[in-house]
């Protein structure tokens, strides 16, 4: 059970408790420190370690889906030994332990599985606090999670351009170093901010009431399931811009903008620009859907987000089908990743605010975990997907997302009455 609700005075961040700055900061620097590492791991191991291309992208691939494994394992050590505030502090100094590692050529893959090993402790246990901030009823809980979230994008647009910059123009083991010294201060920030986190009293339920609820706990399990199957589907579209639309970036749009041709690597960082200046927008406007009794439940908001990317894929099909041979104007992408980006903040925070709430008692952090084994499987069915690339005309291909998201829409929006029963807080 949680504690109490947070005073008024203790809102500072989107109207939210401080412990939720807390944790928006700890887990920015960490993304700070995961993704400017992995910005400067391709080109460190084939420009720096002359390791090849082949051997390299098997490294990387190893390397980030046990990124999304280890989780699964952490959360339940965090759940049943370390607690969670212990595992985010044991695994934020393990993962600043690997980046510093990282400055060692030597030291290459022992450093990558010890930061796989310190992120299985960190990422579950951190959002799985969100919870915790929160009196029963509070309905700032349902948007905790899109706050936190500006967090991961924050520090996702400032990585590359830090970590890798510096990388690039001073050595690659100074912008290692710069991701372990981001790492360094999240974890001083988490323990600088302990007074606010408060520590969620033991579970107070008897086994007579544990054996009552049996029913009630089969069926958040199988909605938790029905829910993540539907997100797998949404990401094997989602996932794509990293992957098949970088492809089409390069390829199929013209950058030019006057006698200055923008980098394709710079419409990757629209994405969280987006995320961090409309996340505001967003808030307020359901705050004052809520204040007039029009919220959305989970499921409807995410079926929406699913729907709204889904219009964005057919955007791009009618853009490709209208350039044909020719290349598309970089405008429309631009207003691709706006549409996609807003979708995106429909579905993907209220996931994961969803697998939090409804966690069993001592098992949140195991519970946030099965979503980032979503997250890793959803990328894998995007890899699946993205090989049809090569056989498929961009208009068809950007339509097949559009189907997929579809898909995914309706799916979440068959799961509005089961989520509802499971998650009447969300409502």
């Amino acid at each position: 059970m949680t504690t109490a609700a947070v005073a008024p005075a203790e809102r500072t961040w989107f109207g939210q408790p401080r412990g939720l700055t807390i944790l928006f900061l700890t887990n920015m620097w960490e993304q700070f420190s995961y993704f400017g590492m992995r910005a400067l791991l391709m080109y460190y191991m084939t420009k720096e370690l002359l390791i090849g291309q082949g051997h390299a992208s098997v490294v990387y691939g190893v390397y980030t889906a046990c990124a999304y494994f280890t989780p699964i394992v952490g959360g339940v050590v965090a759940d049943r030994l370390l607690g969670k505030k212990r595992a985010v502090i044991l695994g934020a100094s393990i993962m600043a332990a690997g980046h510093f590692m990282m400055t060692f050529e030597p030291l290459l893959y022992v450093a990558l599985a010890t930061i796989a090993l310190g992120n299985g402790l960190f990422l579950p246990s951190l959002p799985s606090q969100i919870n915790d901030l929160y009196g029963p009823g509070d309905p700032r809980r349902a948007w905790a999670y899109n706050v936190y979230y500006v967090g991961i994008n924050i520090g996702g647009f400032l990585a590359p351009l830090l970590c890798g910059t510096i990388g690039e123009a001073y050595g690659w083991h100074y912008g290692f170093g710069l991701a372990g010294i981001g790492m360094v201060a999240g974890l001083v920030i988490y323990l600088a901010g302990q007074r606010y986190l408060p520590t969620p009293a033991a579970p107070v339920a008897t086994i007579e009431e544990q054996s009552a609820r049996p029913i009630s706990g089969r069926a958040t399990a199988l909605t938790l399931a029905a829910v993540a199957l539907c997100v797998v589907i949404f990401r094997g579209a989602y996932e794509q811009t990293g992957n098949t639309l970088a492809l089409w970036i390069d390829q199929g749009v013209d950058r030019a903008a006057g006698h200055f041709v923008i980098p394709m690597t710079w419409f990757q960082s629209l994405n969280p620009l987006i995320v961090i200046f409309f996340t505001p927008v967003l808030l307020a406007w359901w705050q004052r859907r809520a204040a007039a009794g029009r919220d959305q439940s989970p499921a409807r908001r995410m079926a929406l987000g699913s729907a709204i990317v889904a219009g964005g894929f057919v955007m791009l099909a009618a853009v490709a089908w209208g350039a044909g041979t020719g290349h598309a104007a970089w405008p429309w992408l631009a207003l691709f990743f706006l549409i996609y980006t807003v979708g995106e903040l429909h579905i993907l925070p209220s996931g994961l605010g969803l697998f939090a709430r409804l966690a069993p008692p001592r098992l949140g952090a195991t519970t946030v975990a099965a979503w980032y084994l979503t997250i890793c499987v959803g990328s894998l069915t995007a890899g699946y997907v993205g090989k049809l690339w090569s056989v498929m005309t961009p208009p068809s291909f950007f339509l097949l997302l559009a189907s997929l998201a579809v898909v995914a829409a309706i799916m979440l929006r068959s799961l509005d009455n089961a989520v509802r029963k499971v998650d009447p807080v969300g409502t």
